[in-house]
């Protein structure tokens, strides 16, 4: 018998909540939201309309705030609406479209991250050679790899889960996640092969955290002892650390609190945590690569300049 026959909407009960203060959690999410579209819009034309900026690492940064805005697509939008609903429902196929549009999120944002790593090490280590290795086209081939390679492997996970046959519509949380409806099936047994296409995936972008890590240890060595690399490296990659240390505590502690979570553990907490890496990073990424960038910085000053006068 199909999945659909069993359940044909999710219920959100992690927002139950939020109902004493919804209309306040409602116009500061708005806020948020309109912030982080703001910085990352502001960021992108930044680095579209100055062709002085069209260099492999502005083209990689303006493909992370792409990424951002993609991701808090995924939830904003059906988060405001539901904080002025009287039901809290997705339905099957829409819950199934969102935790496909998380997962991929995150997972291309650690892509990115790990081409942004590659670059910097190109960059400070391979200077004479930098540009006959990162080329246009090589550039444009990593680029469609961390958004495409991501959201099909997802697609998989999302694409398993969808086979099985659930006995609960009850979802605990503000969103859909692949996990948590796999958790739902009524049969354990069947959720085998969902668990090994989901470790797989895991070991996967834990090897991407290990080469940025490694990227960066590599660098820190290398320019130890040069002043001209320790400022390019301060210049260059500070921003990209603060990024991705940002988005792997905020991921980290959402996976915590996924797997591992109590029912001891106050909801609104666990609220905060499911949202975090879609709140903090959008919002902090954009505003540390535009202070710390002195071309972006340079060219943002000039437009606010340009407006005043």
């Amino acid at each position: 018998m199909d999945n659909s026959s069993f359940v044909h909407f999710f219920v959100l009960s992690g927002i139950t909540e939020t109902k004493n203060h919804r209309f306040a959690i409602f116009f500061l999410t708005l806020l948020c939201y309109c912030v982080i579209l703001l910085v990352n819009i502001s960021l992108i034309v930044t680095i579209i309309l100055d062709k002085n900026l069209h260099e492999p690492m502005y083209v990689l940064l303006c493909t992370f705030c792409m990424n951002g805005l993609y991701g808090t697509a995924g939830f904003y939008p059906k988060f405001l609406w539901d904080l002025l609903s009287p039901v809290h429902v997705i339905s099957y196929a829409g819950c199934l479209v969102q935790a496909l549009v998380m997962y991929s999120f995150v997972c291309s944002d650690l892509s990115i991250l790990a081409v942004m790593a590659y670059d910097r090490y190109l960059a400070i280590c391979q200077p004479l050679e930098y540009h006959a290795i990162m080329s246009k086209q090589k550039l444009f081939y990593l680029v469609c790899l961390s958004w495409i390679t991501p959201f099909c492997i997802m697609a998989v996970n999302i694409f398993l889960a969808s086979r099985l046959k659930l006995c609960s519509q009850y979802i605990r949380r503000l969103y859909c996640v692949n996990w948590i409806i796999v958790k739902l099936a009524c049969s354990p047994a069947e959720t085998t092969v969902n668990s090994i296409v989901a470790y797989i995936t895991i070991i996967i972008y834990v090897f991407h955290g290990f080469f940025i890590i490694w990227s960066y240890m590599y660098l820190i060595k290398t320019c130890v002892n040069s002043l001209e690399k320790r400022a390019k490296f301060m210049q260059t990659c500070v921003p990209h650390l603060t990024s991705l240390i940002t988005f792997l505590v905020s991921v980290l502690f959402d996976g915590m609190n996924m797997r591992f979570s109590s029912k001891d553990l106050p909801q609104t907490l666990q609220n905060f945590v499911a949202i975090e890496y879609l709140l903090i990073p959008p919002i902090m990424n954009p505003i540390i690569y535009g202070f710390k960038l002195t071309k972006i910085r340079k060219r943002i000053v000039g437009f606010i300049h340009f407006k005043i006068n």
